[in-house]
């Protein structure tokens, strides 16, 4: 089992003076942002000294993920794959995003991939206050004519700032490929290195300083292998695929198969296997059904592959529909278990609200405030919308636990100085906190107006009973 770095392991490392020089108050101090990845030990002047150069290799090697990072790209839009620490999210959280990448055949005439590539670049969902995007562009070496290949990949680089893959297993058409204007300077991922040209395209990797895909479908002790081989040669920067397979005992076996590689790397330290992991689920195009069955088919099999450990999945379908779970699903495996997903408390005002405008009131959990807000801006509705402290907890939730109460309603319209933004003394609250009506007159000395239960109903509410007489 490998050290685990802990608050204290990582103390024992620093040189404890308590100099300041990192803009910490302490070693400790300094110690905690480390393991929360919000420092690098470099950031301690006196480590990087001769004196304690031994403790800052110690040190650097002790926070190493488990799981390689492994940067795709280059500026902005470079990719960060892998960097896990923990096998479970409820640990800790998990960082780096699983990147989608959606795939381009080099089968398609130049306008088909210069349109691809600026739709996948433009893809953007709004979504409890983060914009969700798409990640990657993937060119597959589907003609077998590799002047076809080298060209397709010309074209989407010239395209898009986005990160590429270059899918192809012919050392020599990767070559081509790399050596046209500007690809390898962009440090595309190539995919990929297979027991047979391994020697090839590793050289290619190293000699270009690219990430690599080391791909063994269903064979995790050749994967095991292949990354090793890759690494004696001196590629850092691996990425491993297991193969990616539909249905049946195949898909079973490719579950366990993620699941397997994910625990040797983190509970039991192999370093050979260390790696992001990719999933191509793509793949169920092959079958030539129904686009919709097949877009439906895709959507399914990439939920599997983003909450079975894979850093990097590469997608076909561009349907909205099958997109939106899985940009969802990231986001919401991808977010801090220690604490709700919040927006900071306060007011907003929708429109351009005077003094005679609504005031309504809901919590700060992001998707309720957000919701809300979508519905009163889609509505047109011009109003003054609070959002109040719960600590992250939604209407039903906090009113139960006794976050959403009378104090603080009344100690957040005095923050925010409502009194003199509205001559009218009228609250509307969610209708799942009818329950505090009573308790908030009482405390507000505002009449209060229960509202609907859910937010789509506001318009055709104020409708019936706003009045600000």
């Amino acid at each position: 089992m490998p050290e685990k770095a802990t608050l204290l392991t990582v103390y024992k490392f620093l040189p404890q003076t308590n100099c300041g020089e990192c803009g910490e108050v302490n070693c400790m101090s300094f110690a905690s942002l480390l393991l929360e990845r919000k420092a690098v030990p470099e950031g301690c002047p006196p480590l990087k000294t001769a004196k304690y150069r031994p403790q800052l290799e110690r040190l650097k090697e002790l926070i190493a993920p488990p799981i390689k990072e492994v940067l795709v790209g280059v500026g902005e839009k470079a990719v960060k794959l892998g960097g896990k620490e923990v096998m479970y999210r409820h640990e800790l959280m998990y960082h780096n995003p699983t990147a989608i990448a959606i795939d381009v055949s080099d089968t398609w005439d130049d306008d088909k991939i210069v349109e691809r590539c600026k739709s996948v670049e433009a893809y953007e969902v709004q979504r409890i206050g983060q914009k969700l995007r798409l990640d990657m562009v993937a060119i597959r070496y589907a003609s077998r004519a590799p002047e076809k290949f080298a060209h397709a990949v010309s074209v989407a680089s010239k395209s898009t700032l986005l990160p590429l893959i270059l899918c192809c297993l012919d050392s020599e058409v990767m070559r081509s490929a790399l050596e046209q204007k500007g690809v390898h300077d962009v440090k595309p991922l190539l995919y990929a290195a297979t027991k047979d040209n391994w020697k090839d395209m590793g050289y290619l990797a190293k000699q270009y300083s690219c990430p690599i895909v080391a791909y063994a479908p269903s064979d995790m002790s050749g994967l095991k292998s292949l990354a090793a081989t890759l690494r004696a040669i001196g590629v850092e920067n691996i990425v491993l695929d297991p193969g990616t397979f539909l249905e049946g005992k195949q898909l079973m076996d490719m579950t366990s198969n993620l699941t397997m590689l994910r625990r040797s790397a983190i509970q039991k330290g192999d370093k050979d296997v260390g790696y992001p992991i990719m999933g191509v689920s793509a793949i169920v195009w092959l079958t030539g059904e129904d686009p919709t069955a097949t877009s439906f088919k895709e959507a399914c099999l990439a939920a599997n592959l983003v909450l079975r450990y894979t850093d990097l999945v590469v997608m076909h379908t561009m349907e909205p529909w099958a997109l939106l779970p899985i940009v969802t699903l990231r986001q919401n495996v991808y977010t801090d278990p220690r604490k709700p997903v919040a927006i900071e408390a306060g007011l907003k005002a929708i429109g351009s609200p005077d003094e005679n405008s609504p005031v309504l009131v809901t919590t700060n959990f992001a998707l309720t405030y957000y919701t809300v807000l979508s519905d009163l801006e889609t509505a047109g509705i011009t109003c003054h919308l609070i959002g109040i402290d719960t600590g992250g907890l939604a209407v039903e939730c906090s009113v139960a636990g006794g976050q959403f109460n009378a104090a603080l309603v009344r100690d957040t319209l005095a923050s925010t100085k409502m009194e003199e933004k509205v001559k009218h003394r009228k609250l509307i609250i969610p209708g799942l906190a009818a329950r505090l009506r009573g308790d908030l007159e009482d405390t507000t000395k505002w009449e209060i107006l229960v509202g609907p239960r859910d937010s789509s109903q506001i318009n055709d509410f104020l409708k019936k009973v706003w009045t600000s007489n």
